[in-house]
């Protein structure tokens, strides 16, 4: 028994314990503080879309009772969003035309960045260096050119049986192909494809597999995190996409949800209807981030695999 109260005190009084406790203590102390500063908007829009009225939410700016959920609570924002808006048409519109530019994405820029890293062939470092430079230029700056093309750009559809070739204006193609093909998404997997070891490539040929089946079946399976990574990046480009939709959509049937929240805003709307309208839009993007966060850490973290 004095044998292990000696080597439990002798514990106790380890030099550098308490140390090494209060560096852990202070450099989580201002992560939560962190935390709790970048999820005061959240909460506070959350609780706000639950107030009958602006009126109270507006008091409640006054004091602590604006992140709480105080006062006369009501579901009828969301009722209203419902009524007063075609959300469930806005809402279905960024799902698909989010969903369709993901799987585009990710399959056009990661094939050109397998060609640009993992091939040999005439003009390589100078098409490489073109998609870089294009980096530095702000996307304001091609907006009108962008505009222009897409309005003179024919697409076929039907009319009482009779064929119409009209340009992509107020259409799902110019929502959704412009932004196909992105410089930075190239960049990304451009460098995680160079941190792969090119044995993989020379094995697998020995073997008599075609450079596709390198690519989806070594490649694609190693390079999981930046795929998540683009991935989020598209997701939440195309989600909060509003400026480009303005200007090219008129029909409120492929309105999407950021476009869908101007007109519902332009309306005699309570400050509660907007708040429950924006976290019905802000939910899917955490979602989506959660489900793929750890990945898109992972990418962060490390440069790719090392060889």
């Amino acid at each position: 028994m004095t044998t292990i109260d000696s080597a439990a005190s002798s514990s106790e009084r380890r030099p550098g314990s308490g140390g090494k406790a209060l560096r852990t203590t202070l450099r989580y102390v201002p992560l939560l503080l962190l935390v709790f500063f970048f999820t005061f908007p959240l909460v506070f829009m959350i609780v706000s879309s639950f107030k009958g009225s602006n009126q109270q939410i507006f008091a409640d700016l006054r004091s602590i009772r604006a992140f709480l959920p105080t006062g006369e609570l009501t579901t009828a924002n969301y009722e209203r969003v419902f009524t007063d808006s075609n959300f469930v048409r806005y809402m279905l519109n960024s799902i698909f035309l989010t969903a369709v530019t993901i799987i585009l994405a990710l399959t056009v820029n990661s094939m050109a960045a397998y060609a640009l890293s993992r091939l040999k062939w005439p003009g390589q470092k100078l098409i490489l260096s073109i998609i870089i430079a294009t980096l530095i230029i702000p996307g304001q700056a091609t907006i009108m050119p962008l505009l222009l093309l897409v309005s003179r750009l024919p697409t076929l559809s039907f009319e009482d049986g009779v064929a119409i070739t009209q340009g992509w204006l107020d259409t799902y193609y110019v929502l959704v192909i412009p932004f196909i093909v992105g410089a930075y998404s190239i960049f990304l997997f451009y460098q995680f494809f160079q941190e792969i070891p090119k044995d993989f490539d020379e094995a697998a040929l020995v073997d008599g597999a075609s450079r596709f089946q390198i690519f989806y079946r070594i490649i694609v399976p190693i390079s999981l995190p930046v795929f998540a990574s683009v991935a989020i990046l598209t997701f939440i480009s195309s989600w909060n996409s509003f400026l480009w939709p303005t200007m090219t959509i008129q029909s409120d049937e492929l309105r999407p949800v950021m476009v869908g929240l101007l007109f519902f805003f332009q309306r005699d709307t309570q400050w509660g209807e907007v708040m429950a309208y924006t976290t019905m839009i802000t939910i899917p993007v955490l979602i989506f981030f959660f489900i793929f966060q750890s990945a898109f850490v992972k990418s962060l973290a490390s440069s790719g695999v090392k060889g």
